[in-house]
């Protein structure tokens, strides 16, 4: 079964790439980034191809919960922490404009577009939502604190902030998608220099954007130890209540709840890919308990990259490519994150100063606990005796009985039972 927007939209075809190109930027990856990022380089005149291996927006942004919200979890609390004031103004300060350019987009198109207030709730620690409602309020945000909601079920304490966002991915997409200059079915094999070689021809660049959700390329910016996939489950149910809002359980392993029409959202059921987890079955028995007349319309699946501090890798692709950039680690918040980037990223291609810069840099120091972690993960990976091995650095696959896939625990590839690749980093598809 397709998700919602895949099974309620349709993006216009885009032909292949055939023979050789030339260009000023060349975008690798038709999701929302890239889309983004073909978007705006389009406005200001710049010279760009965009190459998708697949669809166009067919990889994780047809899988999205589409909310368009500054709030990522309880990420405030987290960025004082850990790189002070300045830099959590910063972060929402970016993810507001990225708000507002949506809104401004939204009144021009049809997309479904709804403004809706947004809450991170917890069911057991009303300490650490009072802190991060005080955090947003120091930071000029207009957060919250509230003990009651639309769920149905009590909740030790929300943050709630007005005015975030919802719509359809897709149909957005078809909306600016229409004139850009797009190539899909087109899969980049090598970078040499600045050429990059597609099964049909070759394209040279001036700068390059990679924006394929996990970055391809090995040899720069050690994004294997950066970045590990996280992947969630969504069902949609019929006969179910609005609850009037964005809701999301501030753990990891929570429910996040929105509407769209007359369906009710459900996620959870979270784990790292590659790893067990509650999957679409947990969800399930949740929703047979608190909504026993609701009926399941669609159910899908998502995947995202995590990063080391919580904030995603957008400028350079290192500190050695000059003119290779990257978008990616969008830690489940892929609407804003991907505007932001688009917007960082033309202002870097035209050689424009950009407040976000710094703060973004996939450079910053990666000495965080993750990091120790994903070196974890890798190591019991290339270690494990199996047969069945990812062609990106060889880890061992899990198999997934859920979704029957085969998974990358070390960086998140994964591939059908019959070896054909669903998700990156690998390239290619799986030896049989």
């Amino acid at each position: 079964m397709g998700s919602l927007w895949e099974e309620t939209s349709s993006l216009n075809g885009f032909e292949s790439l055939h023979g050789d190109r030339k260009t000023d930027v060349l975008i690798i990856g038709g999701g929302m980034a890239g889309l983004l990022c073909a978007y705006k380089l389009h406005q200001k005149g710049i010279p760009y191809l965009l190459v998708e291996s697949g669809n166009l927006c067919g990889g994780i942004t047809k899988n999205t919960s589409a909310k368009i919200s500054s709030q990522h979890g309880l990420i405030y609390q987290k960025l004082v922490s850990q790189f002070g004031w300045d830099t959590a103004r910063m972060y929402w300060e970016a993810n507001q404009a990225a708000l507002a350019q949506y809104r401004d987009i939204c009144q021009k198109i049809d997309c479904d577009f709804e403004e809706k207030d947004s809450y991170i709730y917890s069911l057991t620690d009303r300490k650490k939502i009072e802190n991060e409602a005080r955090v947003l309020q120091k930071l000029g945000a207009p957060a919250e604190f509230v003990q009651q909601t639309a769920l149905p079920f009590p909740v030790a304490g929300a943050v709630k902030i007005p005015q975030q966002a919802q719509f359809h991915p897709l149909k957005w997409a078809a909306a600016i998608a229409g004139d850009l200059h797009i190539y899909q079915n087109t899969t980049v094999r090598e970078l040499i220099g600045m050429t990059t070689i597609t099964d049909s021809g070759k394209i040279s660049a001036k700068k390059i954007i990679v924006a394929t959700h996990f970055p391809f390329l090995n040899k720069h910016g050690s994004y294997f130890l950066k970045l590990y996939q996280h992947r969630s489950y969504i069902i949609a149910l019929e006969n179910a209540p609005d609850l009037n809002g964005m809701y999301l359980d501030e753990t990891h392993t929570g429910l996040s709840f929105r509407n769209y029409k007359d369906l009710l959202l459900v996620g959870g059921g979270g784990h790292r890919t590659g790893k067990q987890g509650g999957c679409w079955q947990e969800i399930r028995g949740f929703a047979e308990k608190y909504f026993p007349k609701a009926k399941e319309k669609y159910a899908w699946a998502a995947q995202d990259c995590m990063t080391l501090d919580g904030v995603p890798y957008i400028g350079r692709y290192s500190s050695r490519t000059k003119d290779l950039y990257v978008a990616t680690g969008f830690n489940k918040w892929g609407m804003t994150s991907s505007m932001a980037a688009a917007s960082l990223l033309c202002d870097l291609i035209q050689g424009k100063p950009n407040p976000y810069t710094e703060m973004f840099s996939p450079s910053r120091t990666i000495f965080r606990t993750q990091l120790a972690l994903n070196a974890w993960e890798a190591t019991l990976g290339f270690l494990a005796p199996t047969t069945k091995r990812c062609p990106h650095l060889g880890c061992a696959l899990k198999w997934n009985s859920a979704e029957h896939t085969w998974d990358c625990p070390c960086h998140g590839s994964r591939f059908a039972k019959n070896g054909s690749k669903l998700d990156n980093p690998a390239t290619g598809d799986l030896n049989r």
